[in-house]
């Protein structure tokens, strides 16, 4: 109880409420703008926590993640254009519905749901993520390994696109992973001779260098400027009918909340996930699959509850085995290691007043969410106006000084350079980014816990498969692994049958 109180009075402080309202401002700010990204935004406020204490450090990247997903609701809506990959799944529908004049109805349910999907994503994150430690306590290099694999793994099956191409991205993360000093023998590897490149290649700047270096290229390649014909919202109509249509599409949300804490739950997957296989989930079951596509209010209501209730799920890996549940909580593990902190089950016991912490910064943030996002709202054709000229000038600033200010290396912006350009042209040729991002943090994991079993073991892989949780986690992971090579053929089966039938 005692670490209860203190948590809350820690988040509760002045300093630490201020950072948490600037985070959510910049966090609507963010998710509004057309093209950045909440993982761009989580890695430019890394500069930031590193003169924060863990509390507001954390909590900063709460609220404006929770902000920044909504917020990509609003250009969705007005201009057709998603402000974040979580909003692509029912950007068709929110428009369609803008131009029936109903942008209030579907930003104010869009809004309400989204809050209602961070609450129940919330109160799982404050009763499993406990649970599951004690079991973590249990667990040996055997289970960790298991488990690194099943995020890997489990990051290709959910790429969006082709596998092999979300494959080749996680390998490349791997391999990055392996340079500088071998972890079990001392011995530099693919260091060439550089001196820079023994302590390998740093997360931070890879992570900025990915996700918004990269972003930078891509906006200024892109053609055009930043001028949109944008609809007025009428802020003071934008609750009006939305208790009926919560109530009428109870079901629904009952649906897609859980629904949606359990991909953020599954390792590399994340919001955008959530909101499409929400959005398919509630097409397959609707009474008006008709409307899916050309303006369904259901279809909204279902996504984008699922969409927030995925934030607080992709928490849980993180704290309980140090795992990233997506690209956000790949930064939160480094903002931990940057703090002097592990994340794992020992930090249910050694700082639980940060643990706790953690789960009303999700319940402040995402009650928060309801004035902040009627301002949003309120002000969305000022923001939607900000020119490309002066935004992707401030945000490339932002990524050198941030890189350069963490360990003042000019190293560092190398690296930042070079992955920036290598996640440019990823994404230009469809080769998702996140794999490499989840590939540096889990490589070291796999290594590190397959080395220490296998010396352990005496070189007998049997033993990964004798503890039951071990043998549990590798039967999964090995289904991952034949999953893409079963489909086809389970799909010729059905065909033949149906034949047969016929």
């Amino acid at each position: 109880m005692d670490s209860v109180i203190q948590g809350i009075g820690i988040l509760l402080a002045p300093k630490t409420l201020l950072i948490m309202m600037i985070s959510s401002a910049y966090g609507l700010f963010v998710g509004a703008v057309p093209g950045l990204t909440a993982t761009m935004a989580a890695s430019l406020l890394i500069p930031f926590t590193f003169f924060m204490d863990p509390v507001p450090a954390l909590a900063s990247i709460v609220c404006m993640s929770a902000m920044a997903i909504f917020a990509g609701d609003i250009p969705a809506a007005l201009i057709r254009i998603p402000g974040t990959p979580s909003s692509a799944a029912y950007t068709q529908d929110s428009f369609a519905l803008t131009n029936q004049g109903k942008a209030e109805m579907v930003l104010g349910t869009g809004l309400v749901c989204s809050t209602i999907g961070g609450l129940f994503g919330a109160v799982i994150l404050m009763t499993s993520a406990p649970l599951l430690a004690e079991v973590a306590l249990n667990f040996s290099t055997f289970e960790y390994f298991w488990l690194a694999a099943m995020g890997l793994s489990a990051t290709v099956m959910v790429s969006q696109g082709s596998q092999a191409k979300g494959a080749l991205a996680m390998c490349l993360g791997l391999f990055l992973s392996t340079i500088g000093v071998d972890i079990t023998l001392g011995f530099p590897r693919f260091t060439f001779g550089n001196v820079d490149l023994l302590n390998g290649i740093s997360f931070i700047p890879a992570m900025i260098g990915v996700f918004g270096i990269s972003e930078v290229l891509r906006n200024v390649m892109q053609q055009g400027g930043n001028q949109y014909t944008i609809t007025r919202v009428q802020a003071g109509k934008l609750f009006s009918g939305v208790g009926k249509r919560l109530y009428k599409y109870k079901l629904n949300m009952l649906r897609s909340a859980p629904l949606g804490t359990f991909i953020g739950v599954l390792p590399g997957a994340g919001a955008d996930i959530a909101a499409w296989i929400a959005y398919a989930i509630s097409k397959k079951a609707s009474k008006e699959p008709e409307k899916y596509g050309n303006g369904s209010i259901e279809a909204i209501t279902d996504a984008s509850t699922a969409n927030n209730a995925c934030l607080a799920g992709d928490w849980v890996p993180a704290l309980v085995f140090g795992i990233p549940g997506d690209s956000i909580t790949a930064v939160v593990i480094g903002v931990l290691f940057m703090k002097g902190l592990r994340p794992g089950p020992m930090i249910f016991q050694n700082q639980p007043e940060i643990v706790y912490a953690v789960y009303f910064a999700f319940i402040f943030a995402n009650l928060l969410l309801i004035p902040f996002g009627w301002a949003a709202i309120k002000s969305s054709a000022q923001m939607l106006r900000v020119p490309k000229n002066i935004l992707i000038p401030v945000i490339l600033l932002f990524c050198i000084t941030g890189t350069f200010a963490i360990n003042n290396d000019v190293f560092d912006i190398i690296i930042l350079a070079v992955l920036g350009v290598i996640g440019f042209f990823m994404e230009r040729n469809d080769y998702p980014v996140a794999p490499i991002v989840l590939g540096l943090v889990l490589g070291p994991i796999l290594e590190q816990n397959f080395m220490t079993s296998m010396i352990k073991s005496d070189w007998d892989l049997t033993l990964f498969f004798v503890r039951p949780i071990s043998a549990f986690l590798g039967a999964i992971t090995i289904a991952i692994w034949f999953f893409p090579f079963l489909t086809p053929l389970l799909e010729r089966t059905k065909k033949k049958n149906n034949g047969q039938v016929q």
